[in-house]
């Protein structure tokens, strides 16, 4: 892939023996959300701390926008916005100090944090200090300090965990948002929905290697088996089958149960992340 905004090439990290990532390589392109998906453990926010600075590869190379993490730290850092699990806001800080600090860090000298604010839904809490907030809250507060310099690669380390589900689907949208303007973001997660429903394309990462990349939905159509789900009434209650679509006779069975006066119900199925993953590696993304 050419013109990557993030690259990884050949990443390890070991901490002591243990050996947490495995000599893994991959790219992400402007505009692109890739998924890092696996169980916690797996070695995905290693690698993030590897491509955003915080600790030097043992093997191979991390590159953001074309430059050396390790030897253009500086450079770098003013292109990346990062947002991590662990929130480390200053928690005396009013709401739009905490911004207005993170951007002085940056240079910037004429910021007015409360577009930013609004865009999180942070605006009417301005003047909260940082520790009065929910969770919730807090997390939208780290994702605005993370979008503080615009950056063009956007590391998220599990954004929405144990969020509610209006907290979840805020962030959910400015992540959305970033990778429309242009942003190339890095997320990772255990959240198999959360990925299928973000994700240009998902990378399975299993005790410090990758198992798989790819679109989604071409995972789907490679790993899964897709069928569909007839319902009827019958004289002893509900009775079901299911057709597997690549069977010669599905046509002629799907044909005949919409024919059938006792047809209650038919939908399609098709393989979850989370099965090709158990299918992959032989574990579940919670495990």
């Amino acid at each position: 892939m050419t013109g990557a905004a993030i690259q990884a090439e050949g990443l390890g990290y070991a901490y002591g023996s243990f050996e947490a990532v495995k000599g893994i390589s991959f790219n992400v392109a402007p505009g692109e959300i890739l998924g890092f998906l696996g169980p916690n453990g797996a070695g995905k926010s290693t690698t993030i701390k590897m491509l955003t600075g915080q600790l030097t590869p043992r093997a191979g190379r991390a590159l953001i926008l074309g430059r050396d993490v390790r030897k253009d730290s500086v450079q770098v850092q003013a292109h990346i916005g990062v947002c991590f699990e662990e929130k480390n806001l200053y928690p005396n800080m009013s709401v739009k100090e905490n911004l207005d600090f993170f951007a002085r860090l940056f240079g910037m000298r004429h910021f007015d944090a409360m577009p930013l604010l609004r865009k999180v839904g942070l605006a009417d809490r301005a003047k909260d200090r940082a520790k009065n907030l929910s969770k919730g809250m807090k997390q939208r507060l780290m994702m605005a300090r993370a979008l503080v310099n615009s950056p063009s690669a956007l590391f998220l380390d599990e954004p929405t965990d144990g969020l509610d589900p209006v907290s979840s689907a805020a962030i959910r949208e400015i992540i959305k948002e970033q990778a429309a303007a242009g942003a190339a973001v890095l997320l990772t997660t255990h959240d198999m929905l959360e990925a299928d429903a973000l994700a240009d394309r998902v990378a399975f990462i299993n005790e410090g290697s990758i198992a798989a990349l790819d679109a989604p939905e071409n995972l789907k159509l490679q790993y899964g088996r897709r069928s569909v789900r007839v319902r009827f009434r019958g004289s002893n209650g509900v009775r079901e089958e299911v057709v597997a679509l690549g069977d010669a006779a599905a046509g002629e069975r799907i044909k005949a149960a919409v024919a059938d006066h006792d047809l209650m119900t038919i939908h399609t199925e098709e393989a979850t992340l989370e099965a090709i993953f158990i299918q992959l590696t032989g574990r579940g993304l919670e495990g």
